[in-house]
């Protein structure tokens, strides 16, 4: 499980194609892989993956990315050097700062616009026919693993909020109009809403 405090940047440095999945090399700031074990679990851009080996004195891990992942993910359009961002799996005893996601995407969208102020950023995205029943005003989202507040939506398109803290932490600083961002509903919305329209269902 994660918090969608995400934890910094990543970069990939190496990908390795193969038929059935690619093998990410990712480096990390240094420190953040200390206590690290094979087997471990790190979300990047949200998607939860398995560290299949590691170096913590450079900062070094590698992933496996299955063919799955990488369609439904933007993990598939990565590029040498780009970066994404990364959060541990959380701990007994960790403070919760934003909301319990599972690392499992739903879905990719597009970013719509980017409307900036000084102290401020608001970022428009597609909102699918298949997520609105999720994307409630003021509810969770998590983006590329990062749980945010959602400002505002309506039939096509819903808002988030950006202080510049989050801007310069997460990939969400460089993100352009057109860009990708992978996305998992807030797992208790979607289980009341779910549940609620089950039980619609049965009734009618």
């Amino acid at each position: 499980m994660f918090t969608g405090i995400v934890q910094g940047l990543a970069k990939i440095e190496k990908i390795e194609l193969s038929d059935e999945l690619s093998r990410l090399l990712v480096s990390f700031p240094s420190g953040a892989l200390n206590g690290l074990t094979r087997g471990a679990s790190i979300a990047l851009n949200g998607c939860c993956l398995t560290v299949t080996e590691f170096n913590s004195n450079g900062n070094v891990a590698y992933f496996d990315v299955m063919r799955e992942s990488l369609r439904a993910t933007n993990l598939g359009v990565l590029s040498e050097g780009d970066t994404v961002n990364f959060e541990r799996a959380a701990k007994i005893g960790d403070e919760i700062g934003g909301h319990m996601m599972s690392g499992h995407i739903s879905a990719t969208i597009q970013l719509i616009s980017r409307n900036e102020t000084a102290t401020n950023c608001e970022l428009v995205f597609e909102c699918p026919t298949e997520l609105k029943p999720y994307v409630l005003p003021k509810g969770y989202i998590g983006l590329n693993g990062c749980s945010l507040t959602i400002g505002a939506s309506v039939e096509q398109t819903f808002s988030v909020h950006l202080i510049p803290e989050t801007l310069e932490v997460t990939t969400f600083g460089t993100i352009k109009p057109g860009d990708l961002v992978n996305v998992e509903p807030d797992p208790q919305t979607q289980a009341i809403v779910d549940t609620v329209e089950r039980y619609l269902a049965t009734r009618s």
